[in-house]
């Protein structure tokens, strides 16, 4: 189904130069009046963009939520009135929460006018859900480059698993527009070495190379040959020497298209700020051009120099019936084969239906284990891998993997028929990213926006190396779930570089993002239920490494409790307690015994469990009053990472027993015996804390 741009209607040159003319100067209007935003790109790449968007993506301006849509992501997001500049001349119609056209522009010419103000549709950078046409949120340099990754392998996905004989559902391309700042970051590099290890030939990225970062020259810090690195990674490079050169970039999308054994990378030269008297300067990257630069650069592109968010008569209609005269004929050949689809796969189109909603086969969660009681138990990471196992098979688009840990996380799929996806394979449900935690998490978003339900899989202590992912996934809301194994102290020999401290801390500080740490197996299977019940957040489970005992809930309450974030699991016998106990993760058990061994002491005490503080936080005050009751003060935390944050449960007559310092190298045992994780400890603890209260 794709498109050649030699059977396109070609536009005369006049026309083409006043098109490509409205997007710059609407995008030095809107920064001027903001008085603030990044002008230079959008001038640069006006040519580029307009020639993308008018001959070859598939895109139907109507119907923006079309699944086999082309998707465009501008990784460079500091450009992002580029991107509203196209999505209004485009004539691209809004769409609701619920994906249904409310017929209203996604970017008017009013909304470039508030360009960077609040409550506006035109964010400083593209924000994903804010405004229609915006395939994904992007800012952070790099990002967008990895999402796009996630977008190819999830075409290739939805293909395996959906596309029959005579049914291409989907085909689509992914296209990004990267700039030098992309090249230099980190993540850029690890998604498009596993892209080219994959050969994902529906992926093209144009590499705007202008050679300027903010500091000045890129040639302060960057002479590397790109475009032969990228060869290196096994893409498909092709030059364009002149960024205005409309029919040499036409080219080189007509040479992507024809490319199906590796992705594409267009390296394309501009002049930063083209046109004005601050062209090819750092000083037309990151600020406004000023008013007399404004009108001097109008003046050169022959524009009437005092007019300000100009769209000459003709233009959007033109650009409008170029988009939709390819891709409206595209999407309703594509809705006309998706009715004949339904009615000869009626359970596939059901289960696509599902997806596009963000919902799950039903009946998925029959398939949670439960686990009986068990001293010895298992490792949350074990137990975590069985519930994995147990729901990926009634949930076929669950797919993920790990940063070549999977072994060590379990978050492996083993069984018959899983298999991972690969070169020449799409079908399999594993996904082998290597040692690419960075990348993973944006790959991992990508796939969440294109429909399929990822995971991911390292210890703790990298978190940091993905951080920016996961805070993108709850910005943008995505229901990514992060698995992180070897979550503490618990580590043990491997000592502190790989014992995780400050890592909940600061998981938790995340907004959206829903930060659960189980404390035995059963809650283990709660904690996959509700990370798979979201479909606006996001999941951090935090597992273990060493065993933990299955709790008795016969004797202790359901771990059902868990879906409230907090629960009592056991109280004192008879009266209040004196004293509440609250234990995350592998510290629970530990609680618990410490719980019973005051109780055979005369002591009252409560257990509470607060696996999710995420999800704790969203019940009511009655609630949250009736698990932790102002009357009683003498409160203490027990868990094997740092005090942050743990004032808010413990209060000012409270205490913890904590981690304060770094870990270090010895068997689990004697780090428990020398940081106080011990049942003897928290007895003695509490006793002092309800002396301090009384």
């Amino acid at each position: 189904m794709k498109a050649d741009s030699a059977q396109l209607a070609q536009p005369d040159e006049a026309l083409e130069r006043l098109a490509i003319d409205t997007i710059r100067t609407l995008a030095m209007d809107a920064v001027q009046k903001a008085n603030s935003g990044h002008p230079g790109t959008p001038m640069a790449m006006a040519p580029v963009a307009y020639t993308l968007w008018r001959d070859f993506i598939r895109y139907d301006p109507d119907m923006p939520d079309w699944p086999n849509r082309d998707r465009f992501v501008l990784s460079i997001g500091h450009a992002s009135m580029l991107l509203y500049a196209v999505l209004h001349l485009a004539g691209i119609k809004e769409i609701d929460a619920d994906g249904k056209p409310t017929g209203e522009p996604a970017v008017s010419l009013d909304d470039i006018r508030q360009f960077r103000q609040l409550g506006s549709k035109t964010p400083g950078h593209p924000e994903y859900r804010m405004t229609t046409g915006v395939e994904t949120t992007t800012g952070p340099l790099g990002q967008g480059c990895g999402n796009s990754v996630g977008m190819a392998i999830a075409e290739r996905a939805l293909a395996s698993h959906f596309n029959r004989d005579g049914f291409q559902l989907f085909d689509h391309d992914i296209y990004v527009l990267c700039g030098d700042g992309d090249m230099m970051e980190g993540v850029s590099s690890e998604a498009a070495s596993l892209a080219g290890h994959l050969a994902l030939s529906n992926l093209c990225w144009i590499y705007d190379s202008n050679h300027i970062s903010i500091e000045g020259s890129t040639d302060l810090a960057f002479t590397e040959d790109v475009g032969a690195r990228f060869e290196g990674y096994g893409w498909n490079v092709i030059h364009v020497d002149d960024a205005n050169d409309t029919k040499a970039f036409a080219r080189s999308i007509d040479a992507f298209r024809a490319t199906d054994d590796r992705p594409t990378f267009i390296v394309v030269h501009s002049v930063i700020g083209w046109g004005s008297p601050k062209a090819g300067s750092e000083k037309a990257h990151g600020e406004p051009l000023g008013e007399d630069n404004v009108r001097a650069t109008k003046k050169t592109y022959g524009w009437p120099e005092e007019a300000k968010f100009l769209v000459p008569n003709g233009i959007a209609e033109a650009f409008r019936n170029a988009v939709s005269g390819r891709g409206r004929p595209a999407r309703e050949a594509w809705e006309a084969m998706y009715a004949r689809y339904r009615e000869s796969f009626p359970t596939e189109a059901t289960e696509m239906a599902l997806l596009r909603q963000g919902k799950l086969p039903s009946g998925w969660q029959a398939a949670i284990p439960t686990f009986p009681p068990d001293a010895k138990g298992l490792a949350s990471r074990d137990s975590g891998g069985k519930v994995l196992n147990a729901i990926a098979q009634q949930t076929p688009l669950l797919i993920g993997g790990a940063a070549d840990l999977s072994p060590s996380t379990k978050t492996s799929l083993t069984f018959q028929g899983a298999g991972s996806f690969g070169k020449n394979d799409h079908s399999g449900r594993n996904l082998h990213f290597g040692v690419r935690e960075h990348a993973m998490g944006s790959i991992a978003n990508g796939m969440a926006l294109s429909y399929l339900r990822p995971y991911t899989g390292t210890f703790l202590v990298f978190a940091d190396y993905m951080r920016a992912p996961i805070r993108l996934a709850a910005i943008m809301e995505l229901p990514v779930v992060f698995v992180f194994t070897h979550d503490s102290i618990g580590v043990g020999e491997d000592g502190p570089t790989h014992q995780p401290i400050e890592h909940l801390a600061t998981l938790r500080a995340i907004p959206g993002l829903d930060t659960i740490r189980p404390g035995d197996a059963n809650e283990v299977a709660a904690a996959w239920k509700v990370a798979l019940s979201h479909s606006h957040e996001p999941t951090a489970l935090i597992l273990s490494r060493q065993a933990i005992p299955t709790l008795d809930r016969t004797k202790y309450a359901s771990a059902d409790g868990l879906e409230k974030g907090g629960y009592i699991l056991g109280d004192a016998e008879r009266g209040d307690p004196e004293i509440i106990l609250i234990g995350t993760g592998s510290e629970l058990p530990m609680v618990v015994a410490a719980h019973e061994k005051l109780a055979s002491e005369g002591v009252r005490s409560r257990v509470v469990s607060l696996p999710s503080w995420y999800l704790f936080e969203k019940q009511d005050d009655a609630y949250r009053q009736s698990v932790f009751p102002d009357a009683v003060r003498a409160r203490l935390a027990v868990e094997q990472g740092g005090s942050m944050g743990w004032d808010r449960y413990v209060g000012h007559d409270g205490g913890t027993i904590t981690m304060k310092t770094f870990g270090a190298s010895a068997p689990l045992a004697k780090l428990q015996e020398k940081f106080g994780f011990t049942v003897d400890n928290i007895c003695a603890v509490a006793r002092d804390l309800i002396e301090k209260n009384k």
